[in-house]
């Protein structure tokens, strides 16, 4: 890992990029007293994210989805509401 000033990434941006590009990764310096403030690493595609539960005895054989405005309480979930 490189520490390089933010003068010096503007004026070379485009060999840092390129050095990025290589697995390279950049420490930006900020002032005179050369504040870390930002980093430059190459970009990695995310992970798709798995939504999907998985229950006991179940969960090779179904997906169970539970969506954002589905409410629950504690005192419903073991039956204590009654």
């Amino acid at each position: 890992m490189l520490n390089i000033s933010s003068a010096a990434a503007k004026n070379d941006f485009s060999n840092v990029l390129k050095s990025v590009q290589k697995g390279e990764k950049f420490v930006i310096e900020y002032g005179r007293k050369h504040k870390k403030i930002a980093m430059i690493v190459p970009y990695k595609e995310p992970k798709k994210a798995d939504t999907g539960i998985k229950i006991g005895l179940y969960k090779d054989k179904f997906d169970f989805k539970i969506h954002g405005d589905w409410a629950m309480t504690a005192e419903e979930l073991l039956g204590l509401d009654e």
